[in-house]
């Protein structure tokens, strides 16, 4: 009976020091571990203080704000390609330009007989310029003296290309500039003459009995006006000299070298770049305008 009781005393004071032990509080900063992410939650914006620029990790696509007047690089647009017409024009200049080089123009131009030409007239005896040579020579004798009249430094200037408004045709300017070296008997070189001339060719868009394209030669002729003869250096014994000879050149050079490139450019055309002649002969008949304005 006496165990019996002390084991009910004993367990009454081992609750109520179990009971107290459970109402104490804990010391700072400890207590009973807590399951995994799980906790009291803390106040916004409240936690224990991170080392500097530390932070905890953030969510993917979320960052801090940058510093003022700094940005995330934007990305760069890539360019777009130029429309393939814009280019078109300067390729078949150039390939005009090329097939004149080639050609061998300019030693064409320079090896022109240019004096017997201007004294037969053309090949002509009863042309109009001989004709004409004969009536100056005799009112100014001093052009009987002329020795030679040699073309030296011809020159092929930059082509420019027009398109007719109704789109079907093209007009290439061809540039020319070259020097002419006229010689008498022993004063040697006396005359020094810059001449620049423009040939006009018209180019067209044409079809063959198999339906196959291709570019062919119009009109070619020079552009009226475009002759311009100036003394470069030298004296002239009198001036009359020089204004008829300019005059003689004036009416024989433009279909002399006419004569020589006109040719050339026809020639070139039918040798030109397939594709290159497809597709300017398409957008011509077509009449799709795609030589630029400027």
């Amino acid at each position: 009976m006496f165990l019996a009781g002390s084991l009910v005393v004993f367990c009454g004071l081992l609750a109520q020091s179990t009971a107290q032990l459970a109402g104490l509080p804990l010391p700072l900063g400890q207590g009973p571990p807590l399951p995994l992410n799980q906790g009291p939650p803390l106040p916004l914006n409240q936690g224990p203080p991170l080392p500097l620029n530390q932070g905890l990790p953030l969510p993917l696509n979320q960052g801090q704000l940058l510093p003022l007047a700094q940005d995330l690089p934007l990305a760069v647009s890539p360019a777009l390609p130029s429309n393939p017409t814009d280019l078109l024009a300067g390729r078949f200049t150039d390939a005009l330009s090329g097939g004149l080089l080639s050609g061998g123009l300019l030693g064409i131009l320079e090896n022109i007989p240019l004096l017997d030409v201007i004294k037969s007239g053309g090949g002509n005896s009863n042309g109009l310029v001989g004709g004409l040579l004969g009536k100056l020579t005799s009112s100014v004798p001093l052009l009987n003296n002329i020795l030679d009249i040699k073309i030296t430094d011809p020159q092929l200037l930059e082509l420019g290309l027009v398109q007719s408004p109704d789109g079907h045709r093209l007009y290439v300017t061809i540039p020319l500039g070259l020097t002419l070296n006229v010689n008498m008997p022993v004063v040697g070189s006396l005359l020094q003459l810059a001449v620049k001339l423009n040939i006009t060719a018209e180019v067209l868009a044409v079809k063959d009995n198999q339906e196959r394209i291709h570019l062919v030669l119009g009109d070619c002729t020079h552009s009226p006006g475009s002759l311009k003869i100036t003394l470069l250096n030298g004296v002239t014994p009198v001036q009359s000299f020089l204004d008829n000879l300019t005059g003689i050149l004036t009416k024989v050079l433009p279909e002399l070298i006419q004569g020589k490139v006109c040719p050339l450019v026809n020639g070139i055309l039918s040798g030109l770049d397939v594709t290159l002649v497809h597709n300017v002969a398409e957008l011509l008949i077509h009449g799709l305008q795609f030589v630029i304005k400027v």
